[in-house]
């Protein structure tokens, strides 16, 4: 079907639930075929989906009304046509979670996604078993992900690796990932930030057509260990403990009050008292087991999506799920599998030359991102260097013209919410990232010391200020041996990132 054919098939089912569509925009979609729109009548705002595998949609259907039962906020599903390939759900805002992870409060949303997780993961099989339309998580399934691996990722990265040796890592991680005391549930197959939206306050699931039994742990490691996720490794450890103990204490509650005597209350007591009991323990040992295997797996859609496809978010997100995986070798994780922690040990030293970030840590240079407002002109280049970047948010929804806003600025939570809500915002910054860049690095090999960006404002409050600091950040991320010097100028502050 042509993207012209689906529009106007959406438009036409969202007109017969809605009224005549004044307006239809097409969202930017994620790793799947699918596609989205947002359509607006004069009193209602709607996500359309086309979604070409019938089976997938008539599954994320059938489950979105099971989860909605359960309590776990999922997006309504409002209209679905008869040939099964457009659906209309609510529309919940633009805002990720994993735009939220890097705020103050950022932790307890993330230990509030995987308590949500567990509410999924305890829904009795009986209630889901026939409304997953996949196999549940097997030998195969197992085979296929190594193979992602091996095949769409160590192979076209040019990787030179004992393909015997392996074999024979994959076929041990697949005997202990197939065990029979691997603890199992409803497995939401990418359970990560991306998939979880955020409105008024409250955390909404998305995209679990994937679903199927299969290991508890999958979904926590997915969450915790998402290549890009805004976690330091220490917290991403507090969070693997949270998940265990979390989990041990509700399967604790469930035991006791399917007991009909005190003497099984008592046994249960003896077996899982003292916080730690034997749930937590063999979640402990297959959350070290599965964070490698999801990690390799994730290296696997990342080549395929970036190194084969192209396309630039899977690319520029390798190397963070390198680094992971470096990680969990220094933790003793890889240990069972020798050839992949020599593998991983290669990749990071690669790594390291493609990225230029560990080479160039002791660099001389320095990046100056000012925000400011246009009524009082450009700011001062203190460098004597010149040149430099200039970007005018002026054309961007302004927080400013609303009371609520007025005296906050673009550091403030409420105005950071309200400018991510808006998608040209979160483009005018990556646009901005894409035009700079390439000078960042060349000014990094030949050795210059100063480069200047700016944005501005009406004001110097709101939309520079964002866009400043958003901009500032994300170089500072990817280049932490740049020396980042940020200055709101109207506001009065300076700071070394």
């Amino acid at each position: 079907m042509s993207l012209l054919h689906n529009k106007e098939e959406i438009i036409s089912l969202f007109e017969r639930n809605f009224g005549k569509c004044v307006a239809i925009e097409r969202l930017r979609g994620g790793g799947s075929n699918r596609e989205y729109y947002r359509l607006r009548s004069d009193s209602v705002s709607i996500i359309g989906v086309y979604g070409c595998d019938i089976r997938e949609n008539d599954i994320f259907v059938r489950l979105d009304n099971l989860l909605a039962q359960e309590g776990i906020n999922v997006p309504g599903v409002i209209a679905f046509s008869p040939d099964k390939k457009y659906y209309l759900l609510e529309d919940l805002g633009d805002i990720q979670l994993m735009s939220l992870l890097k705020l103050e409060n950022g932790k307890e949303y993330a230990r509030k996604a995987l308590g949500e997780l567990i509410k999924m993961q305890l829904i009795p099989e009986k209630k889901w078993a026939d409304l997953v339309g996949f196999p549940p998580f097997s030998e195969r399934l197992v085979r296929w992900d190594l193979n992602y691996f091996k095949y769409d990722f160590l192979k076209p990265s040019g990787i030179i690796f004992d393909e015997e040796k392996l074999e024979d890592d994959f076929d041990l991680m697949l005997n202990h990932l197939t065990s029979k005391g691997i603890i199992s549930g409803f497995m939401y197959r990418d359970f990560q930030s991306r998939n979880i939206m955020v409105k008024d306050g409250s955390l909404y699931f998305i995209d679990f057509q994937g679903a199927r039994k299969g290991p508890v742990v999958y979904d926590a490691v997915s969450f915790i260990w998402q290549a890009k996720a805004p976690f330091s490794y220490s917290e991403r450890e507090e969070l693997e403990e949270y998940y265990i103990t979390r989990y041990g204490s509700c399967i604790s509650e469930q035991r006791i009050k399917s007991c009909k005597t005190a003497t099984e209350i008592e046994d249960i007591a003896r077996n899982e008292g003292g916080g730690e009991n034997k749930t937590e323990e063999s979640l402990r040992s297959q959350m070290e087991l599965i964070s490698v295997f999801r990690t390799l797996q994730v290296l696997g859609a990342y080549g395929f999506r970036g190194l084969i496809e192209k396309k630039p978010h899977f690319i520029e997100s390798i190397p963070y799920a390198i680094r992971n995986l470096k990680y969990l070798g220094s933790k003793g994780r890889l240990k069972l599998f020798p050839e992949i922690e020599r593998i991983s040990g290669i990749l990071y030293e690669e790594y390291e030359k493609v990225s230029k970030i560990e080479k160039h840590e002791k660099t001389n240079l320095t990046l100056t991102v000012n925000s400011f407002s246009y009524k009082k002109g450009y700011p001062e280049d203190k460098s004597g260097n010149g040149g430099g970047f200039m970007f005018d948010c002026r054309g961007l929804h302004n927080p400013g013209r609303y009371e609520e806003y007025k005296h906050k600025t673009g550091r403030d939570k409420e105005v950071i919410e309200f400018l991510e809500a808006e998608k040209e915002t979160s483009k005018f910054v990556e646009r901005a990232i894409k035009i700079v860049e390439p000078s960042v690095r060349r000014y990094i090999e030949r050795g210059f010391t100063s480069l200047q960006v700016g944005f501005g404002c009406t004001g110097g409050q709101h939309r520079s200020v964002y866009c400043s600091e958003k901009f500032a950040h994300t170089i500072k991320e990817k280049y932490p041996g740049v020396t980042v010097r940020l200055i709101h100028r109207e506001q009065e502050i300076e700071e070394n990132l």
